[in-house]
């Protein structure tokens, strides 16, 4: 079997960076997450056209960053078909701060719904568990997270959202991404 190479995290980050969006590492990758769970044709190539948009004033290498981040694809990919659920959301460790890893989840979540969005997946033409997930996602990011106590009845709570946000984005992968989608993992 061949392996793939590891993720450029040093280059997910410097487009990050770039973009004019500003988006958090747990929002690019929910966005991410969104666009292959929603079935985008070449979900990175979109990502980065949402990401890095056509600047005259501005060289940017397209076509590196796609050929240098499609391993992270690969294995985000490979993650979100894993049949042993080992899918884990692009957010911080434990050891941060309660406040702060709400604040990523709601931005992950901010993010897989843009991308859902971009796709143009109209509510209408889901299944009925799948627009109730997109309307769970869309309740989320309407929490107040300036209430958030570090408590341990919320860390248990956070605890819990963040375990259905991660099934949530499985469920909608196994039944909204197109095959192709999953043959972007095969080497």
């Amino acid at each position: 079997m061949e392996t793939t190479t590891a993720p450029d995290h040093d280059l997910f980050h410097e487009v990050l960076a770039l973009s004019p969006l500003d988006p958090s590492p747990s929002e690019a990758q929910g966005m991410l997450c969104g666009l292959m769970c929603g079935g985008a044709t070449d979900p990175l190539a979109t990502w980065l056209t949402q990401l890095l948009p056509a600047n005259d004033a501005v060289e940017i290498p397209f076509a590196h960053y796609h050929a240098a981040l499609h391993p992270l694809v690969q294995t985000l990919g490979a993650a979100l078909a894993d049949t042993e659920l080992r899918f884990e959301l692009g957010l911080p460790d434990d050891d941060h701060p309660l406040p702060e890893r709400a604040v990523a989840l709601y931005d992950w979540v901010r993010g897989f719904l843009f991308a859902i969005g971009v796709l143009g997946v109209a509510e209408r033409d889901l299944p009925e568990q799948m627009r109730e997930i997109l309307h769970d996602f869309t309740e989320l990011t309407r929490i107040d997270l300036d209430a958030l106590d570090d408590d341990e009845d919320n860390e248990q709570a956070l605890a819990d959202v963040i375990e259905f946000v991660r099934v949530a984005a499985l469920l909608i992968h196994d039944e909204c991404a197109l095959p192709h989608i999953n043959s972007v993992v095969q080497p």
